[in-house]
């Protein structure tokens, strides 16, 4: 592509990042974007910075935010309630303690089978699981190399949004444990983080 010829100044990396997100509506990971502005991800993940400190300072409308190793843009959460009233939609309803608790074990453990958070949990977990796939929280990942076959699940790009965290290494750490139970023990202070969290961050704009 002859625009790639010429050296980017910063002004023309961070628009067209912008007008990618925009169009995209999804995460897009910072390594497609480097391969398609001919820069390095280190370039990517600066302007990145830049937008994300441009769009605070100015108490703009929408954000920057990094899920992991991909971007988006997506609504300020200050302004829901606007847009809310103008698209006609209503908010999720908030995470039941049960479904808090099964999706703190994936984020923790994952990948992990639905047997694994029973093990933790001590109880059935299918009917949970299978909500917060449907909220796309979750998502299977592939199948464990055993018996059967169970699905493998872990958490989503809409998790991370959901809970204002920029990748998993950003949850509250929890103490070693070595056995299912005392995991169980040890995610209760986590799910009340979590619980405090959810809904930080309003989905696409």
């Amino acid at each position: 592509m002859k625009g790639h010829e010429y050296e980017m100044e910063n002004h023309d990396i961070d628009s067209i990042i912008e007008a990618i997100l925009f169009v995209s509506g999804e995460p897009v990971k910072l390594s497609r974007i480097a391969a398609v502005l001919g820069v390095d991800e280190f370039d990517v993940d600066a302007a990145a910075n830049r937008m994300r400190d441009k769009y605070s300072f100015e108490r703009r409308g929408i954000r920057l935010l990094k899920l992991e190793d991909s971007l988006q843009l997506c609504s300020s959460p200050e302004y829901a309630d606007y847009i809310r009233l103008t698209l006609e939609t209503r908010k999720p309803p908030q995470l039941s303690p049960p479904a808090l608790e099964v999706l703190s074990i994936i984020a923790y453990f994952e990948p992990v089978t639905k047997a694994y958070i029973e093990q933790v949990r001590g109880v059935d977990s299918a009917y949970t699981v299978n909500l917060l796939v449907e909220r796309g929280l979750v998502e299977s990942c592939g199948r464990l190399s055993a018996p059967g076959r169970p699905t493998l699940y872990k958490t989503t790009h809409v998790f991370l949004r959901t809970f204002g965290l920029e990748s998993l290494r950003d949850l509250p750490m929890l103490p070693k444990v070595e056995t299912p139970g005392e995991a169980k023990e040890g995610i209760t202070a986590a799910i009340a983080e979590l619980s405090a969290r959810e809904g930080e961050t309003e989905v696409d704009g």
